[in-house]
């Protein structure tokens, strides 16, 4: 009686073999936090845009305004800046919000684990959700944006819930079980707008592979585009009321102007994209007027739309060359080991001045080949990070076409990943947006590592009983 009263305790005793991995994960993450702290302070966990989620989390929590520099705040959705608020940030804590983070995280390995069991068929599933555990607990960007205040890690964590409500809707057929997915997604969007089109792909593809029965083909992806398109559309509402501006989130207005369009201008000019970005008067409001003085009366709306416009003109106008820049920009996205973050993070990573600052402008050749004859230990650390992930992917590609495997999940899964590496590319491609493949990398990984397993104990039993034979014949 006492038991059934303790829901922490059955949940141990019934999840005893993922404890481990969590264990591990939780630790690695806490321990990279503890040396950033003693190495670096707090400096590396809140530099980059981390500044940008602060003021108008604190202003809505205090003030219910969501407002930056006095003015409405269109480019940051609020999902993670009210996560970091109450997290910790209300007060400065940084240290407290890293752990909440450290919490989501294992939270995250936990969902891997689910989502792999699902994928996989009979006994293999849960074999591979414990090698998909595993493989997250050790997953080294995961590791590093965990201690760093940015949205990727709560992110991920909303994202896996709606992979692991998909997957069990492909067993129960339940609605209510997609409506979940639907809502969670609406609120992983609220905390990075990378995801706003996944709702379409995936209603398309229920659309596709559902079965006919009770009249799910249609349902299925009605019910997911109502339970997560009305909560998109207020934000859009609440957008356009303050400011004009009728979209999701006006970063997608801005990377178009100052990555997309500046990097395939910068190469017809021959020039880097920095240089290209200086002109146009990247980063902030005061360079941007001084290039434009014609938009100085103009609202944020009018510069949005203006924005917008040129830079689907320059894309239009060159489309060949922007798709060669978006597509190197997946590969970054895809490939990139992401050991710089981690330098930085315990004040290791060489002087900004000494570095290539873009590969995409120096080549990754030149850049490579600097790096190793001047700085071995972050090339050491870089060669690490880039075994694990490449060995990740062989593994993928084995899990892909395990016989264990099932194949609507598996479909799942590698639609999901390959909408975040498409749709990441360009000219502003960072190897931490790579973040939301990761656990899909991890649990088709981990069937490819069953199944290599697998094979290997059914290749030994085989050369066992072969000898056998021999001996007696």
């Amino acid at each position: 009686m006492i038991a059934a009263r303790n829901p922490i305790a059955n949940w141990v005793r019934s999840n005893r073999e993922i404890l481990p991995p969590m264990a591990v994960g939780a630790a690695l993450r806490l321990l990279l936090m503890i040396a950033a702290f003693a190495l670096t302070g707090t400096k590396v966990m809140t530099q980059g845009d981390t500044a940008s989620y602060l003021e108008p989390g604190r202003n809505l929590i205090l003030h219910g305004i969501y407002t930056a520099g006095g003015l409405p705040e269109i480019d940051r959705t609020p999902g993670y800046p009210i996560f970091i608020t109450l997290s910790g940030m209300l007060f400065g804590n940084v240290l407290l919000t890293v752990a909440m983070q450290i919490v989501v995280a294992s939270i995250s390995l936990f969902l891997v684990s689910k989502i792999a069991a699902r994928a996989f068929n009979g006994p293999d599933g849960r074999q591979t959700g414990m090698a998909a555990a595993w493989l997250y607990a050790f997953e080294p960007v995961s590791i590093c944006y965990t201690v760093r205040l940015l949205p990727e890690t709560l992110f991920v964590m909303l994202l896996l819930v709606v992979i692991d409500r998909l997957l069990a809707f492909y067993c129960n057929r339940k609605l209510s079980t997609l409506a979940i997915a639907g809502v969670s997604l609406a609120v992983a969007t609220y905390v990075r707008p990378v995801s706003y089109y996944l709702v379409f792909a995936l209603a398309a593809g229920l659309a596709l592979t559902v079965p006919r029965q009770r009249g799910l083909r249609w349902k299925a992806p009605a019910v997911l585009l109502l339970s997560t398109l009305p909560f998109l559309a207020l934000w859009q509402v609440r957008n356009a009321i303050e400011t004009g501006y009728n979209g999701f989130s006006s970063i997608v207005e801005q990377n178009l102007y100052f990555f997309q369009s500046a990097e395939v201008t910068a190469e017809l000019r021959h020039i880097s994209l920095d240089d290209e970005q200086a002109q146009l008067g990247y980063p902030d409001e005061a360079r941007y007027i001084a290039s434009h003085p014609e938009q100085r009366l103009w609202n944020e709306s009018q510069r949005l739309h203006f924005v917008h416009t040129e830079a689907m003109r320059v894309l239009s106008k060159n489309r060949w060359l922007y798709f060669k820049t978006h597509w190197t920009g997946v590969g970054i996205v895809a490939f990139s080991p992401c050991a710089t973050e981690f330098v930085q993070l315990i004040g290791a990573y060489p002087s900004n001045n000494q570095m290539p600052r873009r590969i995409i402008n120096e080549g990754i050749l030149t850049s490579l080949r600097r790096t190793i004859f001047l700085y071995p230990g972050l090339t050491l650390t870089k060669a690490l990070f880039e075994v694990y992930l490449v060995g990740l992917y062989i593994l993928a590609i084995r899990g892909v076409f395990s016989k264990q495997g099932k194949k609507l999940a598996i479909i799942t899964l590698i639609g999901i990943g390959l909408y975040f590496l498409i749709i990441s590319g360009g000219a502003q491609a960072v190897g931490r947006y790579r973040l939301p493949v990761e656990p899909e990398l991890c649990v088709l990984a981990a069937g490819g590592l069953v199944s290599l397993q697998r094979n290997n104990k059914r290749g030994r039993r085989d050369f066992r009983e072969d000898l056998a034979r021999t001996v007696k014949s």
